[in-house]
């Protein structure tokens, strides 16, 4: 499965006109949030590699359970669609992935999160009081 990040400006339409020129033998379903591929493992894994250079850090990969077309997960044939929340979701944030992959690019220092430490006592206290009176 191919999923372009929402920030990109490759559409799916681009993606599966670039993985037919490819000239694999693999089966190319174009979807609203990329393309679906399958065939042969070799092809599969030279056509994930060609088009993600077309926008490395906005175009990603994942494994599908179901293979292309299955009746099971196809919404004309009314078949169930689980996992479309977590893609969904999944989606949502590639953006906050492709801004992780350009500051790693540029060998940005992560900043560090403080650690939290046990609230003291005499803090707590001051809490409650605040809260309760």
């Amino acid at each position: 499965m191919i999923v372009i990040a929402p920030s990109s400006e490759i559409t799916p339409d681009q993606i599966v006109r670039f993985l037919h020129s490819l000239g694999k033998n693999i089966t190319i379903k174009e979807t609203c949030y990329g393309a679906m591929i399958e065939g042969r493992k070799e092809d599969v894994q030279v056509a994930v590699r060609e088009v993600r250079k077309l926008d490395p850090n906005r175009i990603y990969s994942k494994l599908r359970g179901f293979p292309v077309g299955d009746q099971r997960r196809c919404r004309a044939l009314h078949g169930s669609r689980p996992g479309f929340t977590q893609l969904e979701k999944e989606w949502e944030m590639l953006s906050l992935i492709e801004k992780g992959l350009r500051a790693a690019e540029k060998n940005e220092k992560v900043a560090e999160k403080k650690k939290k430490g046990k609230l003291s006592v005499d803090d707590f206290k001051r809490i409650v009081k605040e809260v309760i009176g």
